[in-house]
């Protein structure tokens, strides 16, 4: 089971470099584009998008070079192997996210500020228009590209969202293209900006969230640890089960660990190693923990050993 599970992470793996890999060719294409665009309509906020989409095509190239790194055999030196380099690249995508943020907002504040002492900035909107469209589009088939992966993989997800953040960023600066070409409104093209960032923050604080779950090996959100111990202590022969451990080497790789104290009778009818082979199967259908230990233990034995987890 194992195996079959291992089998499915390497088929996964390689899916995922393969959507990063098209999404950067649709990103890459068109940054070209949306920043010539930007450059002739003069607005603040197709740059702004422009920069977003930047830290996309480095958040993706990023994501698909921690792939690559995570998809690499463990050594005796690295015993787990590469995977948490995902994490890693996610922890990257978010940091850059944020800094994107800031400097739109920094921006679009100060575009604003020089507009009201009378420094006019003229947009062409129509032109402005054309380019966010067109970037709408490339952003929705990006999204599209990755979707698939992002629920399994946290380095996945932080490429969606970026490029997710993306086009929600080109919806905006269509809305303003739309009000600069219909009221000659200017203000609209900063004030999308300022919303653009604001709409980043969010999400990439999210990201980091789940980054710092993983790198401080908290239990994994789905993962309801009394109901494991529950499990366990219903298998026959278990009188009890301490220092359980449930942490995460990347996103849907938990591990788990724990002692288990069991009948004498086990160890005198040879059963220890058919026990474990019912614990780690429980763990594998019941919880999707491919990676389990398990320390079987004579009844009392916690008793003995220094204060533990329990």
């Amino acid at each position: 089971m194992a195996h079959t599970h291992d089998h499915a992470q390497a088929h996964g793996a390689t899916a995922n470099r393969t959507r990063l890999l098209v999404a950067i060719a649709i990103i890459g294409a068109f940054l070209v584009v949306q920043v010539v665009g930007g450059v002739l309509s003069g607005s603040l906020s197709l740059l702004a998008d422009a920069g977003h989409m930047a830290s996309d095509l480095i958040g993706l190239v990023v994501a698909l070079v921690a792939a690559t790194v995570a998809a690499r055999p463990a050594t005796d030196r690295q015993t787990y192997g590469y995977r948490r380099a995902e994490v890693l690249g996610a922890l990257v995508n978010g940091v850059i996210l944020i800094v994107v943020a800031v400097t739109v907002l920094v921006s679009a504040i100060g575009r604003l500020v020089s507009g009201a002492e009378g420094e006019a900035h003229e947009v062409r909107g129509g032109v402005m228009l054309v380019i966010a469209v067109l970037g709408l589009l490339a952003n929705l088939a990006a999204m599209l590209v990755l979707r698939a992966g992002a629920e399994d993989s946290i380095n996945l997800r932080g490429a969606y969202l970026e490029v997710l953040g993306d086009l929600i960023g080109s919806g905006l600066v269509i809305i303003a293209a739309v009000v600069i070409v219909t009221t000659g409104f200017d203000a609209a093209d900063p004030i999308a900006s300022m919303v653009i960032a604001v709409l980043i923050v969010p999400r990439a604080l999210m990201l980091l969230r789940d980054v710092m779950h993983v790198l401080f090996e908290s239990a994994p959100a789905d993962t309801d640890v009394a109901e494991i111990r529950e499990h366990l202590l219903g298998t026959a022969g278990v009188v009890a089960v301490h220092d359980v451990h449930v942490w995460q080497i990347t996103s849907g790789s938990p591990v788990f660990s724990a002692h288990v104290e069991v009948d004498a009778d086990v160890f005198e009818s040879g059963r220890a190693g058919a026990l474990l082979d019912e614990l780690g199967g429980c763990l594998s259908e019941h919880f999707d923990v491919a990676h389990s230990t398990f320390q079987l233990e004579p009844a009392g034995r916690a008793e003995k050993e220094q204060p533990q987890h329990p």
